[in-house]
């Protein structure tokens, strides 16, 4: 009982302790909740937060776009126009040719000789029958001398023979001379006329080779480098000659085409008296003659399928010179009365060919076209465009149809190759 009563009253004297655990426990756990709902409703004002600023700021992009795209679409495009032209387009074959002379002579020594003089410039310009050089002429003087004293000789001999012939004639009528006689006389008359004959012949010879030693020119044509120098000996069989003269004024031109532009060619100078060629430098920028079409050739090379045609030149300024290379333009056909655009203002789509036309109100409009012809930076249109009408000729890759544009007139819009 003693013992009983004792834990009896330690239970109680405990009691007061337990309750007040008990209370600090149900305490720390209320604290408890209370902080996790605290962070749960801070964290959701947190969600909320972002979530406002994320729409918000969706919003002020959203804005800022339609007013970005709203500035675009107000915004002017800048571009170079030009306007379409009525005129003529001039189309050509361009093709690469060769300067040939229609003359070139090697001129040659016709009598063998020492040559004693040279009378010529290298590099000068002279004229048919120019004297250009001179061959000693004394070995050919004295042949002429010794064929004019044979000749002399034989002469006085024929004369002799005729007067023999004609006594001879007289005596055989009255039969005091024999027929052979007469015969015999005859026959030497007649061989006195062949040696004064052969004797003129050798007088001819030694005039024609005293002619020979002064060596004049055979064409017009400017003379290239001295080949032979005064003092030497030279001889007709010489291989090398004495100089080369090449005719520069008129000069030709030839050049080929394929096969497949042969028709045209054949109808355009069939149309056409003369076909116009302009020569320009290897570079075709610059131009250096015009003339006209002389011939085609007879035939088409098989080997590459072209054929060859020459053309003249007057050259009078000399700016054309043998065996320079060229670019030849021969004018084929002339488009009459076209609107004219600069090709740069074509474009190409699946659809075909289209350019982007300025209207009034500043904005553009993909037309559809049809491209007659193209030469150079110009092309014809045969429809879907008129002359006057604005066409967009660079800026082009930043247009869409109905966009708005500035524009700036092209300088020099219709390119070489298009008269207006």
């Amino acid at each position: 009982m003693d013992a009983m009563n004792s834990n009896a009253s330690i239970t109680d004297a405990e009691r007061p302790a337990a309750v007040r655990y008990t209370r600090e426990a149900g305490v720390a756990i209320q604290v408890r909740s209370l902080s996790r709902r605290w962070w749960f409703w801070a964290g959701a004002a947190v969600v909320l937060l972002v979530v406002y600023r994320v729409v918000a700021g969706l919003g002020r992009d959203r804005d800022q776009s339609a007013e970005a795209a709203a500035a675009i679409r107000n915004r002017s495009i800048p571009v170079s126009a030009a306007a379409a032209k009525r005129g003529d387009l001039n189309l050509y074959l361009t093709e690469i040719g060769t300067v040939t002379p229609f003359k070139t002579v090697t001129v040659h020594t016709r009598v063998d000789g020492e040559l004693v003089k040279v009378l010529f410039k290298e590099g000068q310009m002279v004229k048919e029958g120019d004297l250009l050089a001179e061959i000693d002429p004394r070995p050919y003087q004295v042949q002429l001398t010794q064929a004019e004293g044979q000749m002399a000789r034989d002469r006085a001999s024929l004369i002799n023979a005729r007067s023999q012939l004609a006594r001879y004639k007289q005596l055989y009528t009255q039969n005091i001379v024999a027929r052979q006689d007469l015969d015999n006389q005859q026959s030497l008359a007649g061989q006195y006329e062949g040696a004064v004959q052969n004797d003129q012949g050798l007088i001819d010879s030694a005039k024609l080779n005293l002619t020979y030693c002064r060596i004049t020119s055979p064409i017009n044509g400017r003379v290239g480098l001295r080949l032979v120098d005064p003092g030497n000996i030279v001889h007709a069989a010489d291989t090398q000659g004495l100089m080369v003269i090449t005719q520069l004024q008129p000069i030709a031109v030839i050049f080929s085409i394929p096969e497949d532009d042969l028709p045209r060619v054949q109808k355009a100078m069939s149309n056409t008296a003369q076909l116009s060629v302009d020569v320009y430098d290897r570079a075709l920028k610059n131009q250096l003659a015009t003339g006209t079409l002389l011939t085609l050739d007879n035939e088409i090379d098989p080997s590459t399928g072209t054929v060859k045609l020459k053309a003249s030149f007057p050259n009078q300024d000399n700016a054309l010179f043998p065996n320079q290379f060229v670019n030849a333009k021969l004018l084929v056909e002339t488009r009459r009365d076209a609107v004219l655009v600069p090709i740069a203002s074509v474009q190409r789509s699946s659809q075909g060919a289209f350019v982007y036309v300025v209207k009034p109100d500043q904005t553009v409009e993909m037309r559809p076209v049809k491209v007659d012809a193209a030469q150079g930076g110009t092309a014809a249109i045969a429809s879907g465009l008129n002359p006057g009408e604005l066409v967009v000729v660079e800026g082009t890759d930043k247009l869409r149809q109905g966009a708005k544009v500035s524009v700036q007139l092209a300088a020099n819009p219709i390119s070489a190759g298009a008269t207006q």
